[in-house]
């Protein structure tokens, strides 16, 4: 299970493992031809980084990493093939920003600071003065929370107070992955015009590899069976977890969605919000508000849906779900949560009481009013939405790589309910995931290969 750790406060919730028991085992007749060798990233001049891979996988009840060049073919039957993300994009061992000394987790909990350590030259404007009354607000919660949870991490031995550090493995992420799924997007709306009546809603897998860009961008394409399928895109394979769905399109083209005729019980949606670094770095085209309220959450949500939606630390967003977003698409807010981002030895990535950023991130939930008696039948045998909970977890160094929220969500929702993931990155069993760059984190470069018995 993905969750450590659940106690009142929240949960501690291992990334990774969840990643990792989605069932990225490729069948027997669909795997790959290079599938005989490791990803060349790992086997290739980067010794230090293999070796560390090695030593961190090989005692796996999976059976050891097979070398360059191993049969995968044992007693005569093909094996299967199974594919682990790459753990070294856990490795958070040293927070982003050290915090001082009397602000240590460790410490106690202090009083809020409204001043750095530096100096400032000019005073708070309203947006800082918002998000310091905020901060005051919640922050006795993050800390006290996030330290019982820590604290059964330690003693349990998935935290670790004093880490190893391993000098090798600095900067082996890899540079440029993928071949531009959002620019694809862009290059998706010059091909012809599908006509709606002749078109499918849905592309099932099978064990062709290679689909056409007009398919893969025109219709949800779905992988029913319970083994890992392959897809390649432009010359780039991506993996795609059993029982999934996605879509690969940008805002302006959601009709396939909607074609898809399913109505959702849990609805997460992560926009990429507009803000001042966002603009600096060009690192992904953002939304408008005007353009999130246009998301036709109304028609993909079934009654008493629930909505999750993470926000940043802007006080301007979290305003903007809770006052005109939610209500907007009938959405009751129901409860504010937090993801506390910490360090393998249970610090949190940043000072609690950066002025810059924060080690958390806010999460929204709200249910879809509707039908009073479809609600009531749908919330039997269901616990009611906490006002608050912490995921506490240790993030991934890819930006916006989110935590999982299937196995913390789920006593909350039914079981086997229809689930979607908005502007998702990755994707996960159990879900239909949409978005510009849906397959982003599935791309082979980010897994290594394992084989099993």
């Amino acid at each position: 299970m993905s969750v450590v750790h659940r106690l009142t406060a929240g949960w501690l919730v291992d990334h990774l493992s969840f990643i990792n028991q989605c069932g990225y085992e490729i069948c027997d007749s669909f795997a790959y031809p290079g599938s005989v060798t490791l990803n060349t990233s790992v086997t290739s001049t980067r010794d230090c980084h293999a070796t560390s891979t090695f030593a961190a996988t090989s005692s796996s009840r999976d059976g050891p990493i097979p070398g360059p060049g191993d049969a995968i073919e044992r007693e005569g039957k093909p094996a299967k093939t199974r594919y682990l993300f790459r753990e070294e994009f856990f490795d958070v061992s040293k927070p982003h920003i050290a915090a001082a000394p009397e602000e240590q987790l460790w410490q106690g909990c202090p009083e809020v600071s409204l001043t750095e350590k530096r100096k400032r030259k000019c005073v708070f404007n309203q947006g800082e003065l918002d998000a310091l009354e905020y901060h005051s607000k919640v922050r006795k919660l993050i800390w006290e929370g996030t330290l019982h949870l820590v604290q059964e991490g330690l003693k349990s031995g998935f935290l670790h107070r004093t880490t190893t550090e391993l000098s090798c493995r600095k900067n082996v992420v890899p540079g440029h992955i993928g071949c531009g799924l959002a620019e694809l997007c862009e290059m998706a709306k010059q091909f012809p015009a599908v006509n709606e009546s002749d078109h499918q809603a849905a592309h099932v897998l099978d064990d062709e590899t290679s689909i056409p860009e007009q398919d893969l961008l025109s219709c949800v394409t779905e992988n029913s069976s319970n083994c890992a399928k392959i897809v390649v895109l432009m010359g780039q394979k991506y993996l795609v977890p059993p029982k999934s769905s996605f879509l690969l399109s940008d805002i302006s083209c959601l009709q396939p969605l909607l074609n898809y005729k399913k109505k959702y019980d849990v609805i997460v949606i992560d926009p990429p919000w507009e803000n001042k670094s966002v603009k600096r770095s060009n690192r992904y085209s953002y939304l408008s508000s005007w353009q999130i309220k246009q998301i036709p959450v109304p028609a993909l949500a079934a009654p008493n849906c629930l909505v999750v939606t993470w926000v940043t630390n802007r006080q301007k967003h979290l305003r903007f779900v809770k006052d005109e977003l939610y209500p907007h698409w009938s959405v009751k807010t129901l409860a504010e949560w937090h993801w506390v981002k910490i360090t393998r030895a249970g610090e949190f990535v940043l000072p609690l009481d950066s002025l810059h950023k924060k080690p958390y991130e806010v999460l929204v939930l709200g249910r879809v009013q509707g039908n009073v008696k479809e609600a009531l039948r749908k919330s039997e045998d269901v616990l009611p939405i906490p006002e608050h909970k912490l995921i506490v977890s240790i993030p991934c160094s890819l930006h916006s790589h989110k935590p999982p929220l299937t196995a913390v969500l789920a006593e909350f929702i039914k079981p086997d309910v229809e689930r979607l993931e908005l502007f998702a990155r990755n994707l996960q069993p159990g879900w239909t995931s949409w978005g510009n760059e849906v397959l982003k984190f599935q791309h082979m470069e980010y897994f290594t290969l394992l084989q099993n018995e």
